[in-house]
C-alpha cells in the first residue's frame, strides 16, 4: 500500500507519518494486515509535481493540511477549501478513485461558541467538496471533525491549550487562565493516529452529527462522518492543576495516579515531551550511614512505594516486622541471604517459629515476598561487593504511622 499524507509536518501530520515508517519498516507488527510500501509526504515546500506523481501511485490519502492562523481571514479559505480541491483535482486527472481522509474540525458545525467561524465555514465547504466528490467518484470518503488535539510535538502558543499549558509549566515560564471552569473536548494524538490506522484497514468508526452540533454514534458504517472513539472533556483549571502535580514529582516523588486509557496518563506523558534538557534529571536524597544507603526513587498514592538499598559487605539490614504492610525484595546485584520469622511462639510446639531462609543473587533475580507478621532481614554475602536491592513496598512510609517494629530474625 502506498499512502499519500498532505500536510506531513504538522503535528497530526508527523505523527501519523512516523508510526506509517514503523508499520513499513517493520518495527510495529501490531497491525498485521497492513503493508505498507511507500509513504509519499506533502507539505509547504513541496511541489505541484510531487502531489501530482503521488495522486497517480497513492492508494489511501489522508489530508491533513489546513490553514489556522492565517493573517488574514479570507485565507481560510484559500488554505482550507482551496487546497482540497487542488488535491481532489490532481486525484480526478489520475483517474484515482483510492479512499481519501479529510481532517476538518468541530468549528465545522458552526454551532453553539463556534457560530460565525471562518475557519468553521472553510473547513464545512471543505466536507461538502469531499461528499460531492464521493458521489460523482464512487471514491470512499472518511470525514473526520476532530476536537482539540494535544500530545508530543503540538506547538505550544498556537493552537493547542494543553500545548500552551505543558510547555508553560515544563519550562517555568508565565501563563494565564482567563476561566478555569472553561471545558474542553480533547482528543489524545496517539488515539487519533490509532484510528487513522484503523481507516486504512477498512475499520473506520462512523457517526452523524445532531442539530446541536453533538456527535451520534453509528454502530455501522451509515454515518455521513467519521470519528475518533476516545474524547475527554475536562477544564482548563483541572489541566493546569495536573500540570503542577506533575512539575512537583521530582521533589516529592510521587506519582499521580495514571491509571490506563486516562486524561491524566495521556497528558503526562505529553507534558514530559516540553521538558527542557535540564529538567529530564533529577536527584535522591537517599539516607547513607555506615551501613550503606536507603533511597526513595517512586511514591504513588494508591499502589505503595519503590525504594534501592544498598548494603555494603557483610552488612545486615531489617530485623523488623510490619502489622499491614507488605513488601517485595529483587536484588539486582550481589549474594544475599533473606531471612523471615513468624514472630511469636508456635502453639503446637511451645516454641518460636523456624527461620525461613532464601539465598539470592542478583544472577537470577528472584521477588521474596515480606509477609504482614514475619520479622524479616537480608544478609550481604559478600565480603567484598556491595549488595543492591530494589525495594517495593504496598504503602509509601507515613513517618507518623511508620508500622515498623525491631525484632531480630535468628535470635539464637
Amino acid at each position: 500500500m502506498r499512502i499519500l499524507v498532505t500536510g506531513s509536518n504538522g503535528f497530526v501530520g508527523r505523527n501519523l507519518v512516523w508510526n506509517l515508517y514503523e508499520i513499513r519498516d517493520g518495527k510495529n507488527q501490531t497491525r498485521p494486515n497492513l503493508r505498507i510500501t511507500e509513504i509519499f509526504g506533502y507539505d509547504i515546500g513541496s511541489s505541484d509535481e510531487e502531489l501530482r506523481n503521488a495522486c497517480e501511485k497513492c492508494d489511501f490519502v489522508f489530508n491533513l493540511a489546513g490553514v489556522n492562523r492565517p493573517k488574514d481571514n479570507k485565507e481560510f479559505m484559500e488554505g482550507n477549501f482551496g487546497f482540497a480541491e487542488k488535491l481532489l483535482n490532481e486525484l480526478k486527472k489520475a483517474g484515482n478513485k483510492c479512499p481519501v481522509m479529510l481532517s476538518s474540525s468541530v468549528q465545522a458545525t458552526l454551532k453553539g461558541r463556534f457560530e460565525g467561524s471562518e475557519y468553521g465555514k472553510s473547513k464545512l465547504a471543505g466536507e461538502e467538496l469531499f461528499f460531492d466528490y464521493a458521489k460523482e467518484t464512487g471514491a470512499k470518503v472518511l470525514v473526520y471533525r476532530f476536537p482539540n488535539l494535544f500530545g508530543k510535538w503540538c506547538r505550544p502558543n498556537y493552537n493547542s491549550a494543553v500545548a500552551t499549558f505543558c510547555n508553560a509549566v515544563a519550562n517555568d515560564l508565565p501563563y494565564t487562565v482567563n476561566d478555569p471552569s472553561t471545558e474542553l473536548e480533547l482528543c489524545y494524538i496517539d488515539d487519533l493516529v490509532s484510528e487513522m490506522l484503523d481507516a486504512l484497514e477498512g475499520k473506520e468508526h462512523h457517526c452523524d452529527y445532531d442539530e446541536n452540533g453533538q456527535i451520534v454514534s453509528s454502530k455501522d458504517s451509515t454515518g455521513r462522518y467519521c470519528h475518533v472513539p476516545t474524547v475527554y472533556r475536562i477544564t482548563l483549571g483541572e489541566i493546569v492543576n495536573t500540570l503542577q502535580s506533575f512539575k512537583k514529582m521530582p521533589e516529592t516523588l510521587v506519582m499521580p495516579e495514571i491509571p490506563n486509557g486516562s486524561f491524566t496518563k495521556k497528558l503526562y506523558s505529553t507534558y514530559l515531551s516540553y521538558l527542557p534538557p535540564e529538567k529530564m534529571i533529577y536527584s535522591f536524597n537517599g539516607h547513607v550511614d555506615n551501613r550503606g544507603n536507603f533511597t526513595e526513587l517512586i511514591r504513588t498514592a494508591s499502589c505503595g512505594q519503590v525504594s534501592i538499598n544498598v548494603a555494603k559487605p557483610g552488612i545486615t539490614r531489617g530485623e523488623h516486622w510490619h502489622n499491614s504492610k507488605w513488601e517485595i525484595f529483587i536484588v539486582v546485584s550481589g549474594h544475599a541471604l533473606i531471612q523471615e520469622r513468624r514472630i511469636g511462639i508456635d502453639p503446637e510446639t511451645g516454641k518460636e517459629y523456624p527461620v525461613i531462609e532464601f539465598e539470592v543473587t542478583g544472577e537470577q533475580m528472584r521477588g521474596v515476598q515480606m509477609i504482614p507478621g514475619y520479622t524479616h532481614n537480608i544478609i550481604n554475602l559478600s565480603d567484598t561487593e556491595n549488595l543492591v536491592t530494589v525495594m517495593w513496598a504496598n504503602e509509601a512510609f507515613d513517618k507518623n504511622h511508620p508500622d515498623t517494629f525491631y525484632e531480630q530474625v535468628d535470635i539464637h
